[in-house]
């Protein structure tokens, strides 16, 4: 597996997610759920891939301003989980928050996969992108195991 077949993993998760979560009614336990499972995708996906993809390729001077691009989109993905964070779910603006991070999200997939792969691919070696997918997925599995053994973070309706 290379780095842009482990990162596609993730990316197909966080559009399920995605798409799940913006057919919920309300504040329902499973729109608490669906928001916690999603928040917790995009964090742990994001930390794996800053560290074992986007600082790796910083290393090349084509991959900088790639790197930046996608490091400066992960935070505002960030901005809008806690934006979502502190709206209550029975809010007439919770869905259209939701609506925008899912479209930041697509939008930053879509150009990872459409553009930043393709660029990345000639800056690596084939050995670096097995490397990377390896250290990632680790990083990542790491990351999503912590999460899961912490149930103070998931919410739900009362």
């Amino acid at each position: 597996m290379n780095i842009f077949e482990a990162l596609r993993q993730s990316h197909t998760v966080q559009r399920h997610l995605s798409a799940l979560l913006l057919k919920t009614p309300g504040d329902t336990v499973e729109r608490h759920t669906l928001f916690q499972a999603l928040k917790g995708e995009l964090a742990v996906h994001a930390l794996a891939e800053d560290r074992h993809f986007y600082i790796p390729l910083m290393q090349h001077d084509a991959g900088i301003d790639l790197s930046r691009h996608a490091i400066a989109e992960h935070h505002q993905i960030d901005e809008l989980v806690e934006a979502l964070e502190t709206t209550e779910a029975s809010s007439p603006a919770w869905l259209p928050l939701a609506r925008k991070l899912t479209e930041k999200v697509e939008h930053h997939l879509r150009e990872e996969e459409q553009r930043f792969f393709q660029r990345a691919g000639k800056l690596l070696t084939d050995a670096q992108k097995s490397a990377l997918a390896r250290d990632y997925l680790n990083e990542y599995n790491t990351a999503k195991a912590e999460l899961a053994v912490q149930p103070e973070d998931c919410t739900t309706a009362e």
